[in-house]
């Protein structure tokens, strides 16, 4: 059997497509409206509609919920934030430190909404295991791990090469960093569950709508324009397809490949019993799970970035990357040189200049966005989910500042 590769993701492969939703059918007025359907515009939905239940919330998906990284990203749930050493550095440790915090409650914050909401999202607690394999690597690691410390991570362990094996047998390793703040996840049946609670509130959601231009109060798609006082741009990597927002991110590449499914004598030689979320510590570097039903699926960067920005859309990924992959799950697992790649697929992730997530509300226009998670998406969109609802709740003057405002990464400017 060949490898399938493309058609979204292995994840839809598995769950199989949505039923699609009505595209916008005219001209419409809302109180928010939130272009993008993935992770941050649900979320951002889902926590504005629980704070104020009569707002009239619309959300516009040009494809389907969870069509780009939100049905198609690793599965990490996890307490990682891109750019925190510049916000250490601008704002000061302290305030850094309250970031990551933040997103160490965060990845608890998905499990028990997932949870109060019925969704069953293959959910496992595991931590993250980021291992070392050469010399260059464990000096790396030792330099990660003393870091995390330092922004507030007590619960950090660093293991030695015995006390990896233990985990998991990943050849050569020579040491390892655990966080319990991390979850491995079905990322498609996590995005599917979360549109469901939102459209149960009595958020709207129109699929098949693309916007073409966001300016203050309006959002305009083909099929007409939605006018709101607030106007929420969680659209990440697929941001450059917007008009005058080309240059804002980058859209880069990632790429995956999942296995069939392991032998149980295959997995009582790898180990890996406690499911953690699987990285190391390479410059090009991977991120791996073990699924819930027992394969591996594994990622790395592929060809980063495609002329002009342009943004991938079925999934198809470069033979030369997904042959690359293998041989990089081989080099971990040694004993895989036999197994057969079931599915590759890539997607695109939004890139800020400066690497730094960030979220936002012009109060003086209305317009809100957030995104430039740099692959840490999975857990940072539900941080900035909450945080967008407590910068439209303080603007409307129906809550003063919060916690989450005074964050350092909102209202950041590249």
């Amino acid at each position: 059997m060949n490898t399938v590769n493309g058609g979204i993701s292995f994840w839809y492969a598995q769950q199989g497509a949505p039923a699609p939703r009505e595209p916008l059918p005219g001209d419409a007025s809302a109180d928010v409206c939130i272009v993008g359907g993935g992770y941050t515009g649900l979320w951002t939905a889902y926590y504005l509609k629980k704070a104020v239940p009569f707002l009239n919330i619309t959300v516009l998906e040009a494809a389907f919920c969870g069509y780009g990284a939100s049905g198609r990203n690793g599965g990490w749930l996890y307490n990682g934030i891109a750019g925190r050493a510049r916000y250490a550095k601008a704002h000061g440790h302290e305030a850094a430190q309250r970031l990551q915090r933040a997103m160490n409650d965060t990845v608890g914050e998905v499990i028990t909404v997932a949870a109060e909401e019925g969704i069953d999202a293959d959910v496992h607690q595991g931590g993250v295991l980021e291992v070392a394999y050469t010399p260059a690597q464990l000096a790396r690691l030792r330099d990660f791990h003393s870091v995390e410390l330092a922004f507030g991570e007590t619960d950090r362990l660093l293991l030695g090469a015995r006390e990896t094996a233990e985990r998991v047998r990943v050849a050569g390793a020579v040491g390892s960093s655990w966080t319990p703040h991390g979850a491995r996840i079905h990322p498609v049946k996590l995005v599917q569950g979360l549109s469901a609670a939102v459209e149960r509130l009595g958020v709207t959601i129109h699929e098949s709508t693309p916007v073409t231009e966001i300016k203050p109060k309006h959002a305009v798609t083909p099929y007409g324009t939605v006018r709101a006082p607030y106007v929420l741009r969680c659209t990440e990597g697929f941001t450059p397809t917007l008009k005058g927002l080309k240059r804002t991110w980058l859209p880069m590449n990632s790429s995956m490949i999942v296995t069939e499914p392991l032998s149980p004598a295959l997995w009582d030689a790898i180990g890996w019993d406690g499911r953690e979320t699987l990285g190391d510590m390479a410059h090009a570097y991977m991120y791996a799970q073990r699924t819930a039903d027992d394969r591996i699926a594994i990622g790395g960067r592929g060809v980063p970035y495609r002329y002009g920005s342009r943004t991938d859309n079925d999934g198809r990924t470069q033979p030369a990357t997904v042959l690359a992959l293998r041989d990089l799950l081989i080099r971990f697992f040694p004993r895989l040189a036999g197994t057969r790649i079931e599915h590759a697929w890539s997607g695109v992730l939004g890139v800020p200049r400066d690497w730094c997530a960030t979220v936002s509300l012009d109060r003086s226009t209305g317009l809100g966005w957030a995104g430039g998670y740099v692959g840490s998406g999975v857990a940072t969109a539900n941080l900035a989910g909450r945080t967008l609802r407590d910068l439209i709740q303080q603007d409307s003057g129906q809550a003063g500042p919060t916690d989450l405002t005074a964050l350092p990464w909102v209202d950041h400017k590249v």
